[in-house]
């Protein structure tokens, strides 16, 4: 841990001024008992007063029009709208949309930001819509580069961890082609781990922080396989656990028994769920959405 918070230190102490002028992530804790270094924010885990308080902030099927429909204070609405694509809302309005492809569903919204990831032509588009004020691309203008997104929206921080991209179908690996997608919302730290072939390094787990929200891949194949990606799960140990990018009942069953041990099971029977500080599960809960597009109504 103490090794953890010196190299943050060191990261914090190197980089230039007008980059140490971003606002803190609120996500990434430094120890607060490391001699010499300022303490950021202690990062919260779920303990018995974060109640799941069963369906309670959450909604069942029915009103299709998720996007629209007033929220609490200090909550926020992940819809789930299919493969690896969801919408996240907050009180205030403004919206996020994560793997976007350029289609979700039969609605007039235009996001306020869209992220994207581009190992298959599944998780992003050539042609976003110019309305669209921020597209965030998981990877850089040149091969292997990255990119480094911080966008402060008041209400929501969006930023983002390379990850690599790696080929077991004949393609080319392609370092820091990939991002893992943060937003830091209404007091959470919500995480979209998009199209991620490998296990993430120490240093990845420590520039994510904690995730109190975390949407992942469970195909099995195109990306990271199951058992790596349970490890992964079950080190990030985060509250609510979203399952996506999945193909077959076999690779959810799979999932499922394999996160039964440790994590609680709920099959929520809607596309959507709100989530705040308040209502996190005193454990930590896999939450199966229906996947569904968006529709006006």
């Amino acid at each position: 841990m103490i090794r953890i918070a010196v190299a943050v230190a060191l990261v914090l102490f190197a980089l230039p001024a007008a980059a140490q002028e971003r606002r803190a992530s609120h996500c990434i804790a430094v120890a607060e008992q490391a001699p010499g270094l300022h303490y950021l924010h202690r990062a919260s885990a779920a303990g018995p007063e974060r109640l799941w308080r069963a369906h309670e902030g959450t909604h069942a099927a029915g009103g299709t029009a998720s996007h629209t429909e007033p929220l609490p204070e200090n909550t926020v609405r992940l819809h789930f709208i299919a493969h690896a694509s969801f919408l996240l809302r907050t009180h205030g309005g403004l919206t996020a949309v994560t793997d976007y492809t350029g289609f979700i569903g039969n609605t007039a919204l235009i996001p306020d930001v869209v992220t994207m990831n581009h190992a298959h032509e599944t998780h992003w588009t050539a042609n976003p819509d110019p309305a669209i004020p921020h597209v965030l691309r998981g990877w850089g203008e040149a091969f292997g580069e990255g990119v480094d997104h911080h966008l402060d929206l008041g209400e929501m921080l969006v930023r983002n961890v390379s990850t690599d991209i790696r080929s077991g179908f004949g393609g080319a690996d392609e370092p820091k082609g990939n991002s893992i997608f943060v937003f830091e919302v209404a007091g959470l730290c919500i995480g979209h781990l998009g199209h991620l072939h490998h296990v993430p390094t120490d240093e990845q787990f420590a520039a994510l922080g904690r995730l109190d929200v975390v949407m992942a891949p469970v195909d099995g194949g195109y990306t990271l396989r199951l058992s790596d990606m349970i490890a992964t799960l079950k080190r990030l140990r985060s509250s609510v656990v979203l399952p996506m990018h999945w193909f077959s009942g076999q690779s959810l069953g799979a999932f499922r028994a394999g996160m039964a041990d440790e994590f609680a099971i709920v099959d929520q029977g809607a596309p959507y769920i709100d989530i705040s500080l308040a209502t996190l599960p005193d454990r930590p809960t896999v939450v199966f959405l229906q996947p569904a597009w968006l529709r006006d109504e």
